[in-house]
């Protein structure tokens, strides 16, 4: 290989990088296919060859793992949550707030209607590196091992690797309430001297009417139940007798 040649070629990746940019190409197929999508498929969607996906994944299980995983990662909604301008109305920006709340509901549904949708159950992260290929049992002459629904937050971000302790799954998790929490009581700060309760409290609420949102209510209904959130649901005058 001359220097030239060598000066052209684009710098490679970082095994991370390989996994996160096979993940976002995956994601918008696990979303349609569940666990029936075929590494072929998320290969031509990422512009690689096959077996740079098992490269990155020691398997379609891994991969799908990681999937969910992200699906399930906060981390773009609250970039949302925090690029949402406070010299607005309180009314906009809570409906700011939950339109990207619903967006990463609605891709944390897709992905798992479809994963359950394909009959693929939820599987456990592998322990060790000699149980980390469950889909390969021919070949080891074992049977493939029964895995349930703890493989969500940070199981299969890079396989091979050890699960994470249950105490460790619960710390990421209450971490991320947390972090939408804060983010929430932000956009309610700008307005504390109007609010009847502090602003922590007020998001509280918020949170709970979003998540708890009944099925009467469709997305273009937000604006309302903002109002409603805010204002009461009585009138703000009495009814003339």
């Amino acid at each position: 290989m001359t220097d030239e040649t060598a000066r052209r070629r684009a710098p490679g990746m970082t095994p991370e990088e390989r996994r996160a940019m096979i993940v976002r190409a995956a994601l918008p197929l696990v979303a349609e296919f569940g666990g029936a999508v075929t590494t072929a498929q998320v290969a031509r969607a990422a512009g690689i060859g096959e077996a740079t996906v098992f490269r990155a994944f020691d398997d379609k299980d891994a991969l799908i793992r990681a999937c969910i995983a992200e699906a399930l990662n906060p981390a773009d909604m609250l970039r949302e949550l925090h690029s949402i301008p406070l010299d607005t109305a309180l009314e906009d920006r809570l409906l700011e707030a939950a339109e990207a709340l619903d967006a990463h509901l609605g891709r944390m549904g897709a992905v798992m209607g479809a994963i359950h949708a394909s009959g693929m159950p939820h599987r456990r992260p592998p322990r060790d590196r000699a149980d980390a290929n469950p889909d390969r049992p021919a070949a080891e002459g074992r049977p493939a091992r029964p895995l349930g629904p703890e493989a969500v937050l940070e199981a299969g971000r890079s396989s091979g690797r050890e699960a994470p302790l249950p105490e460790a799954r619960s710390s990421a998790r209450e971490a991320s309430r947390i972090a939408v929490a804060e983010a929430i009581t932000d956009l309610m700060e700008p307005d504390r001297a109007e609010l009847r309760v502090s602003p922590a409290q007020a998001a509280g609420v918020f949170l709970q009417s979003q998540f708890g949102r009944p099925p009467v209510m469709e997305s273009t209904d937000r604006r309302l139940m903002i109002d409603l959130f805010l204002h009461g649901a009585l009138r703000r005058e009495p009814t003339p007798a």
